[in-house]
C-alpha cells in the first residue's frame, strides 16, 4: 500500500490566523483537490492529520468540525478525489498530549490503523510542527510554500531531508515521477 499524510490547513485548504471554524471558511487551495485525485489514480491512500486546538479553545464544536470535513470530502469527490481518513488532535498546545503535532502520536495512530510502517511515507505540511512530527515518525517531510510555508522555510531549522515545493500539486508531480517502495509491515 502507498500512503501519504497531508496536513489540512495550508496544504489542502487556505489557513486562517483565526482558525477555520465553519464550512464557509474552508476554501480549497487551487489545484490541491486535483492533486489528491492524481494520488488516488496512482493508488495512494490519502490521510489527513490536522491539529484542531480550536475545539479545546471553544472556538467551534465537534459538529462544526464534522461539517467542515464533510465539505472537504464532498469537494474532493467533486474533483474525482478521495480522502481515506481524517485524524485530528482536539487538544490545546498546553494539554501535554502526544497526538498534537509536533508530537508523532497522531502519525503513529495512522500507521497502526493502516497497518503500515511510516518509514519514508510522505508527510506534507506548511508548518515546522508538521514536518517535525513526520520526521520523528519516520516519514519523509515535504514543505509546501502555500500559506505559512514560506515563513516556515525562511525561519529555517527544517528536519533533515525536507524538500520544499510550491504547493501540493508540485509535491504530487515529484512523487509520481519517483518510484515508490511498498510500505507494508
Amino acid at each position: 500500500m502507498k500512503l501519504i499524510i497531508l496536513d489540512r490547513d495550508g496544504v489542502i485548504n487556505h489557513d486562517s490566523d483565526t482558525f477555520i471554524k465553519s464550512p464557509h471558511e474552508w476554501i480549497p487551495i487551487p489545484g490541491s483537490l486535483e492533486a489528491i485525485a492524481r494520488l488516488n489514480q496512482a493508488d495512494y491512500r490519502v490521510v489527513v492529520a490536522t491539529n484542531q486546538s480550536g475545539l479545546a479553545r471553544g472556538m467551534f464544536n465537534i459538529m462544526a468540525l464534522n461539517a467542515i470535513h464533510q465539505k472537504m470530502h464532498a469537494a474532493a469527490l467533486s474533483a474525482g478525489a478521495k480522502i481515506d481518513a481524517v485524524f485530528f488532535c482536539p487538544h490545546a498546545a498546553d494539554d501535554g498530549c502526544d497526538c498534537r503535532k509536533p508530537q508523532p502520536g497522531m502519525l503513529h495512530a495512522i500507521g497502526k490503523r493502516f497497518d503500515v510502517s511510516l518509514k519514508e511515507v510522505p508527510m506534507v505540511g506548511d508548518s515546522l510542527r508538521d514536518l517535525q512530527a513526520g520526521f520523528v515518525a519516520g516519514c519523509t517531510p515535504y514543505l509546501v510554500l502555500t500559506d505559512k510555508g514560506e515563513k516556515t522555510q525562511k525561519k529555517g531549522g527544517l528536519p533533515p531531508g525536507t524538500t520544499s515545493y510550491a504547493n501540493l500539486a508540485a509535491v504530487v508531480d515529484h512523487l509520481l515521477k519517483t518510484p515508490v517502495l511498498s510500505h507494508a509491515v
